[in-house]
């Protein structure tokens, strides 16, 4: 045990000495009263006179070790507006890996640069901006120190690059109205932080918390941003209104389609944003993306509208993608995921010193057999210690005179300083069904969970309930009447002396989903995987193959297709699985998976490919196709998906996409047309054309045209 004691202390020390802070940690902002040219030359006066920083050090591929390209950041600011500047020189310029241009562009596969500030200085929440060498933006709102990552978020900025033979460059205007900020100080003292990532070399730098347990959204390991002196955060009232023109065509009928609506936005206090929207519409929103389902758990269509996708997070209960207490998609969508339009509806959403707020009430019409309905959430979450929280949330619908409520509590105890760098959370989480018209105290459902998401090793356990009566009428269950005990080990070791090519191995001894009815504790489900071999290389190829132990216990016939039906009982079985992929940010690349075995009594083999084709930043071509072929005694069948999706882009405010599916199960071909067009920042033109094939005979039968123009204006007063 003194030995053990000694090792485990040794190996504290070690982890607490681990550099994670390079100096100097503070970046100072320079006032100006001169007009800076958004264009990317960073040739004013301002910018040789800013003291820049350029202490960036690479996380990957080689933690700890200086970048290998310089690297250097400058903030100006006037009264209204926060300028960053971004010096990226590069010895190779031609080998710049920049093939997008849209909006919120996939940055995960690009030379980019990122910055995220912490306007709160709270350690726990911060904005991200994120450019490439095209000038392509996206950004998004962290919460919770990085447990919470809203990519959806759209705020008003700009950015302009230029790429010269020396690298590239750029600058980035923020106003500081898109950031909520405490207005009530004379100098404000923010957290900021800046990565750089030269993709081909698979490099990635950070300026600060750049060990391997650490990434840019952990703010609470950024650095300082000062000198900002007697800045203002604008109140103002910003109205969106929106007006909408078309057509549904279909060979009996064609149908007009006018509508106009819109939102109105202000500012409570600096932090707290109050939301009003009328008459909402969604029309610019793509289709979802087709699945085919082999199981007898209903299927999961994630949220697309961004209206309720921008505060998703505050109304995050910590419990999991099993129990939804809070499901955007119920207010304005039916079960067939048809429209059910919204009357009017009110958002606040924000953050009071320690408090987080959130608050949302939605009145959608009647339809059909569809009642009326009013959908109103509530959430507060208080930080406390360091890193953590507790919070409540409360989802409820009212309709018909019937007031149905999910309500309930939870907490968070996290720390990224556990042996000096390590990250753990901990968290528990509870909910109740409360109705007007009965009452059922067994009609709950609660999550402990423990997690060590760390570099070389991650271990994660779980323990879940859905009682019997348990029903979120407001949410959404995977299945009902269960418990589940979840446990995963993964080790995921360097090679340091022997394959060189390998960035990291991934093992994984135990991944264990046991599922039981929660009435009877029978088997419901069961899923064991183990990893023997799992590698990503260097140059960012992957590579999976995994041994599962599988079962269901079926306490009903289930029919798996029209006309087969397995017999109800208990089914153990073995499967196989292989998983590759090529480097996502290759001009080819190709993403595969193959998994085989026994099925039930019988077997199957599922597989899915998907190859994307860059041709240019102007232009990307992808294919997928899914095919399962199922061998039962009750009889055999095989299914199809295949869908394609054509992006293009003239230049980083007008861009578009073509996409199309087509499953054998609905035998229907879906295409979706969809032009954006970003006139001026905050304002967009969407023309979308939305058309649908009946394929059940010998040739495609057009079924319907939906051709819509939507244009969105933005005005501050």
């Amino acid at each position: 045990m003194k030995g053990l004691f000694f090792v485990i202390g040794l190996l504290m020390i070690v982890e607490c000495s681990m550099a994670q802070v390079s100096l100097p940690n503070t970046i100072y902002a320079k006032y100006t009263d001169d007009a800076i040219q958004l264009d990317g030359r960073l040739d004013e006066p301002v910018w040789e006179n800013a003291v820049r920083i350029s202490n960036f050090t690479q996380r990957e591929l080689n933690v700890g070790e200086p970048a290998t390209e310089k690297t250097e950041v400058a903030i100006v600011y006037t009264a209204n507006t926060l300028y960053i500047g971004f010096w990226g020189f590069d010895r190779e310029p031609d080998n710049l890996v920049a093939r997008e241009m849209k909006r919120d562009f996939n940055w995960g596969v690009e030379d980019n640069f990122e910055v995220i500030i912490d306007t709160y200085d709270d350690d726990r929440n911060g904005f991200l901006f994120v450019i490439n060498p095209n000038g392509a933006r996206a950004d998004a709102q962290i919460l919770n120190n990085g447990r919470s990552f809203n990519k959806f978020w759209n705020g008003v900025w700009d950015t302009r690059t230029a790429i010269t033979n020396e690298g590239w460059f750029a600058e980035i205007a923020i106003p500081f109205s898109t950031l909520k900020f405490k207005t009530n100080l004379d100098q404000q003292v923010w957290g900021i932080n800046f990565e750089r990532n030269i993709r081909r070399k698979r490099e990635q730098l950070l300026w600060q918390g750049w060990s391997r347990d650490s990434e840019l959204e952990l703010v609470n390991r950024a650095g300082t941003l000062t000198d900002l002196d007697n800045i203002k955060s604008k109140t103002f009232i910003e109205i969106k209104p929106y007006s909408i023109g078309g057509a549904e065509l279909t060979p009996e009928k064609s149908e007009e389609q006018l509508n106009a609506g819109g939102d109105i936005n202000y500012l409570i206090t600096p932090t707290l944003r109050m939301n009003l929207t009328i008459n909402t519409d969604f029309a610019q929103v793509e289709a979802d993306r087709q699945q085919i389902n082999l199981t007898r758990f209903p299927l999961f269509f994630p949220e697309r509208r961004e209206f309720f996708l921008e505060g998703q997070d505050y109304f995050d209960m910590g419990m999991g993608n099993r129990i939804i207490p809070f499901y955007s998609r119920r207010i304005g969508l039916a079960e067939d995921r048809s429209t059910v339009p919204i009357i009017a509806g009110a958002r606040v959403l924000g953050k009071m010193g320690n408090t987080t707020l959130g608050a949302l009430s939605m009145q959608t019409v009647s339809r059909d057999s569809i009642p009326s309905t009013n959908y109103t959430v509530v959430s507060w979450r208080q930080d406390v210690l360091k890193q953590s929280s507790i919070g409540i949330l409360s989802a409820n619908k009212y309709e018909n005179g019937r007031w149905h409520s999910t309500t309930g509590g939870y907490g968070l105890y996290s720390m990224s300083e556990l042996f000096g760098d390590k990250n753990l959370n901990i968290g528990a989480s509870f909910t109740q069904n409360i109705n007007s018209d009965d009452f059922d105290a067994r009609a709950n459902a609660h999550r402990i969970y423990l997690s060590y998401p760390n570099d070389k090793v991650e271990f994660d356990m779980a323990w879940q309930r859905s009682a019997t009566p348990f029903n979120p009428e407001v949410g959404f269950l995977r299945r009902e009447n269960f418990q589940e005990f979840y446990t995963e080990l993964e080790w995921k070791p360097r090679p340091k002396n022997h394959f060189k090519w390998i960035r990291q191995f991934s093992f994984k001894g135990l991944d264990m989903n046991y599922f039981i009815f929660d009435d009877t504790g029978e088997l419901q489900s069961f899923f064991y995987e183990i990893r023997p071999l799992g590698f990503e290389t260097r140059s960012g190829e992957s590579f999976e193959f995994n041994l599962q132990r599988r079962a269901e216990g079926l306490r009903e016939p289930f029919e798996i297709t029209e006309g087969i039906v397995i017999p109800e009982g208990e089914y153990w079985y073995n499967r196989m699985e292989i998983q590759a992929a090529t480097f996502s940010g290759r001009n080819f690349a190709l993403d595969t998976y193959f998994n085989w075995g026994n099925f039930f009594k019988g077997k199957s083999t599922q597989s899915a490919f998907e190859l994307s084709w860059r041709t240019s930043r102007y232009l990307k071509i992808a294919a997928n196709y899914e095919k399962n072929w199922i061998d039962l005694p009750e009889g055999s069948f095989d299914t199809d998906l295949i869908g394609n999706r054509i992006e293009y882009a003239v230049n980083p405010n007008l861009f578009g996409s073509l996409f199309s599916q087509w499953n054998s199960e609905d035998e229907e071909v879906l295409l979706n047309f969809r032009l954006q067009w970003i006139p001026i920042i905050g304002a967009d033109f969407f023309f979308i054309v939305n058309q649908a094939y009946d394929t059940s005979g010998n040739s495609w039968t057009l079924e319907r045209t939906t051709i819509l123009g939507k244009l969105i204006w933005r005005f501050v007063i």
